[in-house]
């Protein structure tokens, strides 16, 4: 099932409609949302969600799927608090190490799924189990930090006037992904195989580099984020990002990315990231607690996959009813 340009554009201006009631809402329930630093502050707290959101995009699109990325952001950020704790390396070089770990992470992964051929969903579900088991192991119990001034600085304090340098590493990415997703040729090889990998391979794309590129990119950029998401706290536990990978998906599909692969835009994930931020934001001002917000996201996730396949049904029952008239 793909979602056609014409019903892409329509979710896309459904996705502006509810932005655009989330934020009124949000303006009548708190007087403090219009704030500069509310703003800051409601991309700070997930920006490393969002980062990882518009890698994700790309796998989604290929027809894969990849439920690791937040333990690999957890196994990366847990990579870096040991080493610095062990005193084994300098500083940088073990974010260095912490960004290779990711990447090779990505690497096995994507071995598996396109020179193995198993189903991108089992294999990352592994990944998901097995590098959070294994920021278990470095870290066990304990909470880790003490890290340098300069690293908790560049994670907690404004870098460019009141922004910080996740944001402007975000806003880079996305300028780079809607690049490459448009007009590079590795992004129509990323939605020529979502739509159907055995025409493209027939076409002369090579889908097992493109796929296991991505999934490199994928543990690549996951371990980044990791890497930023402990600056930004300070310290790190094994669990550092439990849980991330149900915002990041649901971002991704319920900006119109098909579940399917072969469709979706980079406009739709960024008018998703703004209405999941700002539902954060305004439930987080309304003191509505944790474990709602998280039911919210996960309602959101599922209406997400089954609206534009309830209307993508709808469509196709209304086509064969004309052919028959």
């Amino acid at each position: 099932m793909r979602l056609s340009l014409k019903s892409l554009r329509s979710w896309e201006g459904l996705l502006l409609v509810i932005l655009i009631a989330v934020v009124a809402l949000n303006i009548a329930l708190s007087p403090v949302y219009l704030g500069v630093g509310n703003f800051i502050n409601l991309f700070q707290l997930s920006i490393e969600k969002i980062i990882v959101a518009l890698i994700m995009a790309f796998v989604i699109i290929n027809g894969e799927i990849d439920l690791s990325v937040a333990s690999v952001m957890g196994f990366a950020a847990c990579v870096v608090a040991v080493v610095h704790e062990n005193n084994a390396l300098p500083f940088a070089a073990a974010v260095a190490l912490a960004l290779v770990v990711g990447a090779l992470a990505g690497l096995v992964q994507g071995y598996f799924v396109a020179h193995m051929g198993l189903p991108s969903l089992a294999v990352t579900l592994a990944g998901l189990i097995g590098f959070r088991g294994m920021a278990r192991m470095l870290v066990e119990d304990r909470s880790i930090g003490d890290f340098p001034e300069w690293f908790n600085a560049l994670g907690q304090k404004p870098l460019l006037g009141p922004i910080p340098l996740a944001l402007l590493i975000f806003v880079g990415m996305a300028v780079i992904a809607v690049i490459v997703l448009q007009s590079a040729a590795f992004g129509r090889y990323v939605t020529v195989i979502g739509n159907n990998a055995d025409v493209a391979r027939y076409s002369g794309i090579d889908v097992k580099r493109v796929k296991l590129s991505l999934f490199v990119l994928s543990g690549l950029v996951a371990a980044l984020a990791g890497v930023l998401l402990a600056a930004r706290l300070g310290a790190v536990r094994a669990s550092t990002g439990e849980g991330f990978e149900l915002d990041i998906i649901t971002m991704v599909l319920l900006g119109g990315v098909s579940i399917f692969g072969g469709s979706g835009s980079l406009v739709g994930v960024g008018l998703s990231i703004l209405i999941i931020l700002n539902m954060r934001n305004g439930l987080g001002l309304a003191n509505v607690e944790a474990n709602t917000q998280t039911g919210i996201i996960g309602a959101l996730l599922i209406l997400s996959v089954l609206v534009p396949n309830l209307v993508n049904g709808l469509r196709r029952a209304r086509v064969g009813r004309a052919g028959h008239t």
